[in-house]
């Protein structure tokens, strides 16, 4: 028997997923993490980028998220993102305009536009381009 944990992933907006899974992976701070059940209890920052959702070994389920926090207790894991969305929801023509404009905002040397943001604009439009085609290529 297959033992599986609780997940939950939750956006500001509403609850996007919630059901079991053998495993989870996710966009930690310091690097990806992966969840199996009895995993030690564990709280931490998200970055953002794809979380994975492994049902079964037919079946995991991709969703971006702009970060937030992972919580990992004894019998449930819960994703509290800024923004989560299934991968495949991911408007590309709206990720790859996204993408264009920050290129674009980055290359202005006039002063007028403020660097950072740009690079948080370009930084999240990629993540979302790089999760919609991982889930692309999985679909294969």
């Amino acid at each position: 028997m297959t033992m599986t944990i609780h997940v939950d992933i939750v956006s500001a907006e509403a609850e996007i997923y919630s059901g079991l899974a053998e495993m989870l992976f996710a966009p930690a701070e310091l690097g990806e993490v992966g969840i199996a059940p009895r995993h030690a209890p564990l709280i931490t920052r998200l970055k953002p980028g794809e979380v994975r959702v492994k049902v079964n070994d037919r079946e995991s389920y991709p969703f971006y998220v702009s970060g937030g926090m992972l919580e990992v207790q004894p019998h449930i894991v819960t994703v509290l993102a800024d923004t989560a969305i299934r991968a495949k929801d991911i408007n590309e023509a709206a990720a790859l305009e996204a993408k264009k404009r920050a290129e674009e905002m980055l290359r202005d040397k006039s002063g007028q536009y403020d660097y950072s943001k740009a690079q948080a604009e370009l930084a999240k439009a990629v993540m979302q381009l790089n999760t919609l085609e991982r889930y692309r290529k999985r679909r294969r």
